[in-house]
């Protein structure tokens, strides 16, 4: 499988951004969730938005948001991507009639096949590791037999992802891209420029 895509998640510094830009990700990801260690305002994502280069998709994540909140985000923030990461129904991801992900947090049991398919409108969806109680950003990868392999969605994988696994996880699963936040970091919302290129580095040896 060639080109495996490629999202930095939890972005808060603009100097992240254009590290993971110039590392060769495709997209970045901007945590619109106050009670994520990695959530920004909607200052610094304006910002960081405005500073990223042409081909880079600047990508907002939201958990459960309520109309008004993400409303008012959207007027504020030029997002090219919506990531739903928390109980949306797919009617109401599809009704701000912008582009979307839908994250799913995969359990042993689960018909993630049938999750899938409930999310006609979304252009892909992102498999992430069910912690509960946590939304996303756990740091732990479950168990990817799980992954269908014939889902009508393109996946991106998430959870526990590092650059000593995510190319045993592309070769497994064969997504069509692959999503990383702690994986990458010195700290909660700080990205390492060296873990960065290394998770870079593997992708595209794997992908390749």
């Amino acid at each position: 499988m060639s080109g495996v895509r490629s999202k930095i998640c939890g972005i808060t510094r603009i100097e992240d951004a254009l590290l993971a830009a110039a590392a060769g990700a495709d997209a970045i990801g901007l945590v619109f969730y106050a009670k994520s260690p990695r959530a920004v305002t909607v200052q610094q994502a304006r910002a960081i938005v405005a500073a990223l280069p042409p081909f880079v998709t600047s990508v907002g994540l939201f958990v459960d948001a309520s109309p008004c909140e993400l409303g008012e985000i959207l007027d504020a923030v030029p997002l090219d991507l919506l990531q739903f990461h928390g109980d949306e129904a797919p009617t109401y991801c599809d009704g701000w009639r912008k582009p979307y992900i839908k994250a799913l947090r995969v359990k042993p049991g689960d018909d993630v096949g049938a999750q899938i398919d409930a999310y006609d409108g979304a252009r892909g969806v992102l498999l992430d590791t069910f912690v509960p109680g946590v939304p996303g950003g756990t740091g732990e990868a479950f168990d990817w037999s799980l992954v269908p392999q014939a889902a009508s969605k393109p996946i991106i994988l998430a959870g526990g992802l590092t650059a000593d696994n995510v190319a045993a996880a592309i070769a497994q699963v064969r997504p069509y891209g692959v999503d990383v936040s702690g994986g990458v970091e010195a700290a909660k919302g700080i990205k390492d420029a060296q873990k960065i290129y290394g998770f870079m580095q593997a992708v595209k040896q794997a992908g390749s």
